[in-house]
């Protein structure tokens, strides 16, 4: 499980980083509101520990971005404001969990167990955009309710787009996602399986619906195009 702390406090930060490692979670740790901000949105994190009071911008303006973002990464807030207004007020932000300090380290164990868990549970089975469904259970993938054969690697591309409509995704964040890292960002490997992705799921469509971009210099997002007149291209791209 990936976890992201955003921590204006390198003492707390390394304390958390130190206790979680050994427990099985892979750690990235931000000491900026900005840079962490930045790094909730660009990777995909299974959950954040965010605190409220953070350089440059604050815990609750980064989970309203998040959230805007149409991210739905599960957030422990770990913070000294510890009234019954600011849990109050913090939950209402969106926050998943509310964790005053100082706080015991089992119990931050056992919350962060509970939120994963409630989102588990809670997260859809069935993604869909536009005509094309994808089960998440079973593997399928269906057009307009017909069948879509795809490979282990492509149902994973389609997959992370599916969970990321109308986002662009970066060549590095596709690498990390469905290559784990192992193929370099200058490799034509991408370029390859989104064009038999697309030749799939945009088969004989004059207009087809969803549809994938290509981002010049940055990489892909999949949109739902409603007509040609509402979503013609943007400068920066290419069909």
């Amino acid at each position: 499980m990936k976890i992201l702390i955003i921590e204006d406090d390198r003492r707390i930060s390394e304390y958390l980083k130190k206790g979680l490692e050994p427990e099985g979670f892979e750690v990235t740790t931000s000491n900026d509101g900005y840079e962490g901000l930045n790094l909730a949105i660009g990777k995909n994190f299974d959950l954040m520990l965010l605190d409220i009071m953070l350089p440059n911008i604050d815990g609750l303006s980064i989970i309203e971005k998040i959230r805007e973002e149409g991210l739905s990464t599960p957030v422990i807030l770990l913070t000294s404001k510890d009234s019954l207004e600011d849990k109050v007020f913090g939950l209402n932000s969106g926050a998943d969990d509310y964790l005053p300090k100082p706080f015991n380290f089992n119990e931050l164990i056992a919350r962060i167990n509970a939120v994963t868990r409630r989102s588990t549970t809670s997260s859809t089975t069935q993604l869909e955009c536009g005509s094309l469904t994808l089960n998440r259970v079973t593997r399928n993938v269906y057009k307009n309710g017909e069948d879509i054969v795809l490979t282990s690697k492509e149902y994973s591309l389609l997959e992370y787009f599916m969970k990321n409509i109308n986002k662009i995704l970066s060549r590095k964040n596709i690498i990390d996602v469905v290559w784990k890292n192992k193929c370099d960002t200058e490799s034509n490997i991408i370029d390859v399986y989104i064009k038999r992705l697309r030749d799939k799921i945009e088969y004989q469509d004059e207009n087809p619906n969803p549809y994938i971009q290509s981002v010049r210099g940055i990489g892909y997002r999949m949109r739902v195009r409603q007509d040609d007149d509402n979503n013609k291209d943007e400068t920066v791209l290419e069909n």
